[in-house]
């Protein structure tokens, strides 16, 4: 298992050695991730998307733009609003100004993070191997990816079944709307036809 305040720390020693201020942004980005309601996107959801990049580390150019994208991409996260890459992003932006991190990486890292909202390929390989981890768990075995529908099933439990099912049948169909659910050769060869078999599946649940 990935050890998560290490990963956060080395990330940001290059940047700065302030022992105090490393601690106090990962405290920060622990309590987030631990918050009442977060039964997904949680510590956990981090670390598995850890755990897929690892796999393609020696493709991606800027791997501490990504780490930072990776745990600030969800650190705001309200069922109920439809900003929350966007406020994920502005909160990245003044917590990695701290650092202190030039603004052309703060620049990225926000982009990277707003990218998780929709999900569409992008110029940038970096962001593209970002996204498809983000999505690793659709193309997970189905035992897995229905623990997964039901922990978002929680997460969105504010909404009775018939506001939620419409609006997950949306996201769903957004999918598979797409060229490539995966946008890499890596996760798309090891996860793109499972995870139309998965979404396809609980389609026809809802």
């Amino acid at each position: 298992m990935i050890n998560l305040y290490e990963t956060f720390k080395k990330s940001c020693l290059p940047f700065t050695a302030d022992q105090h201020l490393i601690n106090d942004l990962w405290l920060e980005i622990e309590q987030k991730y631990s918050g009442k309601g977060r039964y997904y996107h949680n510590l956990e959801h981090i670390g598995n998307m850890f755990l897929e990049i690892e796999a393609v580390k020696k493709f991606i150019s800027n791997f501490s733009n990504i780490s930072f994208a990776i745990f600030y991409h969800d650190v705001i996260y309200d069922s109920s609003s439809k900003s929350n890459e966007e406020k994920s992003a502005e909160f990245a932006q003044t917590r990695l100004q701290k650092l202190p991190m030039d603004h052309e990486s703060v620049n990225r890292v926000c982009k990277q993070i707003v990218a998780t909202k929709t999900h569409q390929k992008s110029s940038d390989t970096d962001t593209n191997y970002l996204l498809d981890a983000d999505l690793s768990i659709l193309g997970k075995n189905l035992e897995t990816y229905l623990d997964y529908t039901r922990k978002i099933r929680k997460e969105y439990s504010i909404y009775p079944d018939f506001l939620y099912k419409p609006g997950r049948k949306k996201v769903l169909q957004h999918f598979l709307e797409l060229d490539n659910i995966f946008k890499t050769d890596y996760f798309k060869e090891r996860y793109e036809v499972q995870a139309k078999l998965n979404i396809e599946y609980e389609l026809r649940s809802l």
